[in-house]
């Protein structure tokens, strides 16, 4: 790491304030964040998950930090059971559609892969050990029918991430129908099988796992008993990240040092639920805007704010996506010289590395590309600023794409012949002095969401965001 570079911080969800990044080995990074369940396709949501640590992931390997990402995936949970019953479906092919409909999601957002991508079905022999841990050491008992709990008041910490306390917790617990806990505040570890339900051998009988106990398992198969930070969207921080870190402290594992949160996403100013209807797919999402727009719009608000979606902020979005590409237009191929210590990436730096500060890096950003059209004709200078500005944007995955082709929108939809005919006819009424008519061309390709840049190097056009059909 760059002794010149400011040190990083990390808004720790437990102490609630920000801390610098405390590493169990140096230069090396533990980052383990709860992933999807796999019962139906992504929404806005998981897309802010998957974008968030993406983009921490790829901060810290900026700053030279070897970087072990870990992103699980939920495939046996009673959601996924129930869906597969409904739809007469078996459970392997249930999960697996929508482990591929996730991955294909996660791509058209620019995310890296996890470097590794635990199941739970495969780590089932993983948390039977863990849950007999628990057992032995009395955080964990057997009533006898099959299921195995977690006794909560066997241990005193529990409450600490969330800020609860046993008694407020206490107040609105309650024992299910079938369930036979000591304490409503008891949590499932293991449960007895049900007839037609996916079920494991165990020493307790045919069962399956509960929710929590997958995490503890395999966040220890796969960065050990201790490792760096713990991350996941604000909704798991009660009661399944507390409940992790009972059952890993529990069977004696130090665990996560730091801990890290995204905030909401609401919709329209309301908190986005699938209770509610309101939530947004991903996947509808993407042929309407794009991967890059839908993650940008994403970066525009810190993690830990609530991100607001509506049409219109995703209008503005694609905006200021277009503002910064159109700053990398007619940039020449090559290698530009690199700038050293350049405000722009000091400033840069600074913003990320105090909490991951996202919309500060992008105001960086938009610094640096009025600087790139100002210096347009400044030769090696405008090349080298240019070249900065994509490998800024690479740390935030944006402004990868030939410029040309985002704001043409890759001529999705659009009959590209007739666009350059239209041109070429715009560019002949010109010479002839037919200024009405280049107009009237101009305002044509206009009401096709086609916009025209007239520059030194001839005419150049893009795709708005309007009506795209032509012909």
């Amino acid at each position: 790491m760059s002794e010149s570079l400011p040190p990083i911080h990390i808004h720790d969800s437990m102490e609630r304030r920000k801390l610098p990044l405390s590493l169990a080995q140096a230069g090396k990074v533990g980052l383990y964040v709860c992933g999807m369940t796999v019962y139906d396709y992504c929404h806005l949501g998981h897309a802010r998950v998957m974008v968030t640590f993406d983009t921490v992931v790829r901060y810290l390997r900026a700053r030279g930090l070897d970087v072990t990402y870990v992103r699980n995936i939920t495939d046996i949970d009673d959601k996924i059971i129930r869906r597969a019953a409904e739809r007469g479906e078996a459970l392997d092919t249930l999960t697996q559609r929508f482990i591929a409909a996730m991955h294909e999601d996660e791509t058209a957002l620019g995310c890296i892969p996890p470097t590794l991508e635990p199941r739970a079905t495969q780590h089932i022999g993983q948390m039977l050990a863990l849950i007999e841990t628990l057992v032995q050491r009395g955080h964990a008992y057997a009533p006898g029918n099959g299921d195995v709990y977690y006794a909560v008041r066997s241990f005193p910490a529990y409450g600490r991430l969330s800020g609860r306390s046993l008694e407020e917790l206490r107040s609105g617990a309650r024992v299910e129908p079938g369930e036979d806990k000591r304490d409503p505040l008891d949590f499932a570890l293991w449960k007895a099988a049900k007839p037609g339900e996916p079920a494991w051998d165990s020493p307790w009988g045919r069962g399956r796992p509960g929710w929590h106990i997958e995490c503890s398992a395999m966040s220890q198969e796969a960065l050990g008993c201790r490792f760096d930070i713990h991350g996941g969207g604000a909704d798991l921080q009660f009661p399944h990240h507390e409940n992790e870190i009972a059952q890993s402290q529990g069977a004696g594992c130090a665990f996560a040092q730091h801990w890290m949160h995204n905030g909401f996403v609401r919709i329209d100013e309301e908190k986005m639920s699938k209770s509610l209807g309101n939530f947004r797919l991903v996947r509808d999402l993407l042929p309407v805007y794009g991967g890059e727009v839908l993650r940008f719009f994403i970066l525009n608000s810190h993690y830990r704010s609530p991100l607001n979606f509506s049409e219109k902020v995703l209008e503005q979005a694609r905006s200021g996506l277009t503002r910064l590409y159109t700053a990398l237009r007619d940039l020449p191929e090559g290698e530009a010289a690199a700038l050293p210590e350049a405000s722009w990436s000091v400033d840069f730096h600074r913003a990320m590395a105090d909490d991951f500060n996202t919309p500060e890096a992008l105001a960086v950003l938009f610094d640096l590309a009025r600087e790139v059209n100002r210096r347009r004709d400044a030769g090696e200078a405008f090349l080298a600023q240019a070249r900065l500005l994509q490998d800024l944007g690479a740390v935030l995955g944006i402004l990868q794409q030939n410029p040309e082709d985002f704001l043409r929108g890759d001529a999705e939809g659009v009959d590209v012949e007739w666009v350059e005919a239209c041109i070429a006819a715009r560019a002949a009424a010109r010479r002839d002095r037919n200024f009405a008519e280049a107009d009237r061309l101009r305002r044509e390709l206009e009401g096709r969401g086609i916009l025209l840049e007239d520059g030194p190097g001839g005419t150049t056009w893009r795709q708005t965001g309007g009506t795209t059909g032509a012909g």
